[in-house]
């Protein structure tokens, strides 16, 4: 069967730290069920905090990745953070020739993993349960078009034939500049629930024209803008869903909290004589 495609909510650095948020237990259990059910032979993730050209995707082609840390304000200790990683010039540029072979310009750069990815991986694969594969990160478009993003996964979906595992890293809802009205305060505001669900009822469409359009016509709904005033953490689940081909969504999860919803999802099944934890 082929590998399944996970949509990780990844939130902010500060979520490493702490151990007491319930989404940094749904990461855990997430990565444990990727490390012993799924057990992928390398990793494919686009991630919210990388887009290059407006027609063009770039791929990290290194071998060895640094970590860049890409947010501003926090302690010293978070600049100085780890995470093992290796990436495989093999799955590159069989990223490169799917994209291409789809009529997407594609390019190979040196980059390093941005925190859309190590401080979320750092959650669902920490040292207990390393994920021990090959890591190669692919950037979104710099556009907020959810049909080419939604193509963008479609040129990758072959991928999943060969035990490569896609994740797609961003935010179910996400505005920074309210959280300043929500500090402190826990409930979601009327935009974070009214948009979660919609994105689910999106997500578990039926496969194919119609999940497409569903998903489409996410970013002209009323509350899109307060949900996400820029489109950069919702776009990942779009490539998502393309990478899924006729596979099912599913959520995993949600927890909505102030301006953010931390919703995770799964699109397919694990493979047949694994049954899924979450």
């Amino acid at each position: 069967m082929r590998t399944p495609v996970y949509f990780l909510s990844h939130g902010g650095p500060n979520i490493m730290y702490d151990h007491e948020h319930p989404a940094y237990h749904k990461l855990g259990e997430i990565g444990r069920e990727i490390t012993t059910q799924v057990r992928p032979r390398a990793v494919v993730v686009f991630s919210a905090h990388w887009q290059a050209g407006r027609d063009t995707v770039q791929v990290n082609t290194a071998e060895l990745t640094d970590l860049i840390y890409d947010f501003y304000g926090f302690p010293s200790h978070y600049y100085k953070e780890t995470y093992p990683n290796v990436g495989s010039r093999e799955v590159a540029n069989r990223v490169l020739q799917s994209l291409q072979e789809a009529g997407i310009k594609a390019e190979g750069v040196n980059r390093g993993l941005d925190h859309g990815v190590w401080a979320s991986f750092k959650c669902a694969f920490p040292e207990e349960n390393p994920l021990n594969v090959p890591i190669v990160q692919v950037s979104l478009f710099k556009s907020e078009d959810p049909l080419q993003h939604m193509r963008l996964g479609q040129a990758v979906s072959k991928l999943r034939d060969e035990n490569i595992l896609i994740i797609v890293s961003g935010m179910a809802v996400h505005n920074l500049r309210d959280m300043q009205f929500t500090w402190g305060d826990p409930r979601p505001l009327p935009y974070t629930v009214s948009f979660d669900e919609a994105l689910k009822d999106a997500v578990m469409t039926a496969p194919g024209a119609d999940r497409e359009k569903a998903m489409a016509e996410l970013l002209k709904r009323p509350d899109a803008r307060q949900a996400h005033p820029h489109f950069d953490h919702l776009l990942p689940i779009h490539v998502g869903a393309g990478a899924a081909a006729n596979d099912a969504g599913k959520r995993l999860w949600t927890f909505k909290e102030g301006s953010m919803s931390w919703a995770q999802y799964r699109f397919g099944e694990i493979r047949s004589g694994f049954n899924s934890t979450l």
